[in-house]
């Protein structure tokens, strides 16, 4: 059985710092906070990993990263491995590989290119030929659909349900406050300094905010004024019944990509594949989303429906007025069943051990998608006090361990481990500008 959180019945009236969303990465900041002891609040409207960073992959990889976020990726997945070790339950940590699977010329030319870049970073990924990569699947005899891999034996992957669960209560034994259910209205300021949240059951008081709060982050930003390109797409998984198991490895195609799992199964999704939900921030940050949507265009649905004027699109509040996080504690929007058929289908012409494997359970999930995939962390531009961690783009439960230290070393005026630049908030701002001064011309 999983273990539970402990809850404090009071907020506290100040902290050193306010962490806005119980998703992997604000749980991670409240972790290395209160590892340096200093007092963090996290505020979670709903509960602990309730919404993506449960739903997710559970996949931690260095493999196929922007070469922008590897340094980041390299450290995180180091503190994943310390993670696992302190945490008071198994999370299904295991360090069994990344393989991604070229079908095509095409692919195997996008995997040896990617080699290609990071060969400076150390780091122990490697091409498998055809016949390397079909035995890893199971195969013995060449597979001409199979052109070769690409493959890192160092990656990892756990359980996000239990992973990030887990964390909270680690954060919580060195010295946390973690509230489940009590929603961040807005943000107090004096000054012009952010210097407390207005929570649904008061004013709690501190020296600096983190906002970690997935796909509602942008709400929140633009109820306080101030504008972050950041939409949110769903996206399915499932998980099968037990099957035999040929490699530890994950295994990522085209079709369909797989996780073992510890009871048996594989967790089974299609990468790239999702519904694009349009709301009015869609069209407000149509052109820097543009090229995204242009290279996904046969795999991602575009939709209108009640989503627009759903919870994430265009609200205004009161701090004395009940927000869109308390209207929707937990987003849970269904799974694609047809999208999820498909890729069983394709996942089973792939991998042989899947032949008899069943879906046993499907779920939907929402990720905070920026216009270049990178995530946006550190301070915002003219409001001092503020921290983003945010738009993680599907790359969240890996990196979330880095992110959250580097957010927390920034909050509290450190020097981060990595640089920052490449996910600094001004580089959105800066293409704002030069658009809106075209737009005058």
């Amino acid at each position: 059985m999983q273990r539970q959180l402990k809850h404090d019945a009071d907020l506290p009236e100040r902290a050193s710092v306010a962490v806005i969303g119980g998703g992997v990465v604000g749980v991670a900041a409240a972790l290395y906070l209160a590892k340096s002891g200093i007092p963090a609040v996290l505020f979670e409207k709903g509960r602990i990993a309730g919404e993506q960073s449960s739903r997710n992959w559970g996949w931690i990889r260095k493999q196929g990263r922007d070469v922008a976020e590897l340094p980041l990726m390299i450290e995180a997945e180091q503190l994943w491995r310390e993670i696992a070790e302190e945490v008071d339950e198994d999370i299904d940590y295991r360090q069994g590989g990344v393989t991604y699977l070229a079908q095509t010329e095409a692919e195997l030319g996008l995997r040896e290119a990617w080699l290609a870049k990071v060969k400076g970073f150390g780091i122990d990924s490697r091409m498998l030929s055809s016949a390397e990569a079909s035995a890893m699947l199971g195969l013995n005899t060449h597979q001409p659909h199979i052109k070769g891999a690409l493959y890192t034996p160092s990656d990892s992957y756990a359980e996000p349900r239990r992973a990030v669960q887990a964390m909270a209560r680690l954060a919580q034994r060195h010295g946390a406050q973690i509230f489940e259910g009590v929603a961040v209205r807005g943000l107090h300021r004096e000054a012009g300094r952010v210097c407390g949240v207005v929570t649904e059951r008061g004013l709690v008081r501190c020296d600096s905010v983190i906002l970690a709060g997935g796909i509602w982050s942008r709400t929140l930003l633009e109820n306080e004024g101030l504008s972050l390109p950041q939409l949110a797409i769903r996206a399915s998984a499932m998980r099968t019944s037990a099957v035999s198991h040929v490699s530890t490895s994950t295994f990522g195609a085209t079709g369909a990509s797989i996780r073992p799992r510890a009871d048996g199964g594989v967790t089974l999704a299609r990468a790239g594949a999702a519904r694009f939900d349009l709301v009015p921030a869609a069209f407000q940050h149509f052109s820097a989303f543009l090229p995204l949507v242009q290279a996904r265009w046969q795999i991602m649905k575009l939709r209108v429906g009640r989503s627009f004027f759903g919870p994430l699109g265009r609200h205004r509040w009161t701090m004395d007025q009940a927000s869109p996080f308390e209207e929707v504690r937990v987003m849970d929007p269904s799974p694609d069943a047809r999208l999820l058929e498909d890729v069983m289908r394709a996942a089973k012409k792939l991998y042989p051990h899947l032949a008899e494997a069943r879906m046993v359970e499907s779920w939907g999930g929402m990720i905070d998608v920026m216009p270049d995939e990178i995530p946006v962390i550190g301070p915002v531009s003219g409001v001092p006090g503020l921290m983003l961690a945010t738009g993680m783009s599907g790359h969240g439960f890996g990196l979330g361990p880095g992110v959250g230290k580097m957010v927390a070393e920034m909050a509290t005026g450190a020097r981060p481990q990595n640089d920052s630049a490449a996910f600094s908030k001004t580089r959105f701002d800066r293409k704002a500008r030069s658009a809106a001064s075209q737009a005058a011309l």
